[in-house]
């Protein structure tokens, strides 16, 4: 089987931080899926984090989630701004005023040529695959197209 490339919105970075199931098929399918995010995406939860977990009335656990984001560097790898800032006029055209904050993530998959997993729609009719967490499994395991396996 060809190995699978994915990158990863900020908001499933959240939920591998503050969920099971992210951070259950992160670990699953470490070994056969290369996780890629923006730095930008690590910095978007690392900014949020504290606001969601007052939310939840979890403020102590603040430091164990941020521990858990910079656990996570070891499964997922960081993508350096220098690596994808060529696409950018791209990203923005495609993602328009969707969530142009979010062009980082669709330059990361444009320029690698690879799905996004998102639990948001704002990637929808950019031109790139996008998968939930419900469903991105079968990206994982469903042979490549063209592969012996297939």
């Amino acid at each position: 089987m060809t190995p699978r490339t994915i990158v990863l919105d900020a908001n499933v970075l959240m939920r591998a931080v503050l969920g099971r199931r992210v951070a259950g098929l992160l670990e699953t399918f470490a070994a056969q899926v290369t996780f890629l995010a923006p730095e930008m995406a690590f910095d978007d939860v690392r900014e949020h984090l504290a606001a969601v977990l007052s939310k939840r009335g979890e403020s102590a656990a603040l430091q164990p989630a941020l521990d858990k984001l910079a656990a996570l560097r070891s499964v997922v790898q960081s993508v350096d701004h220098t690596e994808y800032e060529a696409m950018q006029s791209a990203a923005l055209a495609r993602i328009g005023p969707r969530d142009p904050d979010d062009w980082p993530i669709l330059a990361c998959a444009l320029l690698l040529n690879c799905p996004i997993w998102t639990e948001d729609r704002d990637f929808f009719g950019t031109g790139v695959a996008t998968w939930t967490t419900a469903l991105v499994e079968l990206y994982f395991t469903e042979p490549s197209p063209g592969s012996a396996d297939h």
